[in-house]
């Protein structure tokens, strides 16, 4: 039941830049071929900080998703949805809600850090106390077990984890559960119920970890048995109840090495982006003016690659035998630094080639866009769907 199923999604509060194709977007390239993927356009996220500015919201849903687009991803491969659109999110954000000790709340690391931060918005609201379990939600309802994330957001996919284990345990106890759960082995058949049964006492006897991925890729595997009878031999197979919500990992990111124009981490509040579509006249203007070596006064002065910003952007853009050229043209004085600069000017614009290409057609047809947002929250929520019915009903809100 549980496959691997990655989820992520994005806050739309401005236009994307280079920094988050190398820190973000290139990873969805490499997940949307190897696993499902489901990314989505983090609108009620964004609202926690930006709940004054809806107009900055609403402006930036599409163009983001034309960057997606551009970039490469590719909905043919993944899931592309917009979370206000799926309002079982919030549904479940609520009922997950009743069992969310507060303190659970309040020692995510991020929110009194983000409070010190921002300290030009009120961020005294529910909504931004409260958004690590609207995450938990957008999670959990999928059933997602792979988050991308970088190593500050993994606190938020371990408080998601603890919130599942406790769903689970307060709501997997269904009445008769063992005798349940004895009836869904027998109708595996003898050989594979024989073989559950043997993996099942290895890891609770023994806490042997390979009998447990084998039982695990035994139920997974397994045609005899419905959706229903999986969750709860899941949930036998670990000795806990029945598996409602599944337990993510967190999937670590590598962090972006893409600099700003003025060697500081590449974001808009530093205003020293690149977007990732911006025109090619624009991203030579800025190239061509970005400080360098404050010792390279004159075009006869040596510099020291190592205190200039475009070396940073060499070491992401250039080969070996360029950054070789720039470390002894700059420390000799053999080449100017407009010279320097060119390279990395022609990388940039050829990695944004083909991605202004591939947005042409969607900034032509801005109904391909939707097209594509309509079928991909169809398929979301058809997901969801099937797992708030699951929680509905152990919850006590099916009446009939």
């Amino acid at each position: 039941m549980f496959t691997d199923t990655v989820l992520s999604g994005m806050r739309p509060t401005g236009a994307l830049h280079l920094g988050h194709y190398h820190g973000v977007l290139k990873n969805w390239l490499r997940l949307q071929d190897r696993h499902p993927c489901l990314f989505f356009v983090a609108d009620w996220h964004a609202l926690t900080t930006h709940y004054e500015s809806p107009e900055v919201i609403e402006a930036n849903v599409w163009d983001m998703v034309i960057d997606w687009l551009a970039a490469g991803v590719d909905p043919t491969k993944a899931t592309l949805f917009i979370q206000s659109r799926v309002p079982e999110h919030a549904e479940l954000h609520l009922l997950l809600s009743m069992i969310t000790p507060l303190g659970w709340l309040e020692r995510v690391p991020t929110y009194k850090d983000q409070q010190e931060k921002l300290t030009d918005k009120d961020l005294s609201t529910y909504g931004f106390l409260g958004y690590p379990l609207l995450q938990s939600a957008d999670i959990l309802i999928y059933r997602a077990n792979l988050v991308p994330v970088g190593e500050d957001q993994v606190p938020h996919v371990e408080f998601t984890r603890e919130i599942a284990r406790r769903f689970n345990h307060i709501y997997g106890r269904e009445p008769g559960f063992e005798e349940r759960a004895e009836a869904a082995i027998r109708k595996l058949g003898n050989k594979l119920g024989k073989a559950y049964r043997d993996l099942r006492a290895r890891y609770q006897e023994q806490g042997d970890r390979e009998a447990l991925e084998g039982g695990r890729q035994l139920l997974e595997q397994s045609q005899n048995i419905g959706m229903e009878d999986r969750e709860r031999l899941f949930g036998f197979l670990e000795g806990g109840g029945k598996m409602i919500l599944a337990e993510p990992e967190a999937l670590l990111t590598e962090a972006s090495k893409m600099p700003g124009l003025d060697g500081h981490k590449m974001s808009k509040s530093y205003n020293n982006t690149i977007s990732l579509r911006e025109s090619a006249d624009s991203v030579t203007k800025k190239i061509r003016t970005m400080p360098t070596d404050p010792a390279r006064v004159r075009r006869t002065d040596p510099g020291e690659p190592e205190k200039c910003p475009v070396w940073q952007f060499h070491q992401v853009y250039s080969d070996a035998a360029t950054r070789e050229w720039v470390q002894k043209g700059c420390r000799s004085a053999g080449i100017g630094c407009l010279e320097c600069k060119q390279p990395v000017i022609d990388a940039v614009l050829a990695e944004q080639e083909p991605m202004r290409a591939r947005a042409q057609p969607f900034i032509d047809d801005p109904g391909l866009v939707r097209d594509i947002i309509t079928d991909g929250c169809e398929r979301a929520r058809t997901k969801a769907r099937e797992t708030m019915v699951e929680v509905r009903t152990v919850m006590g809100l099916t009446q009939g």
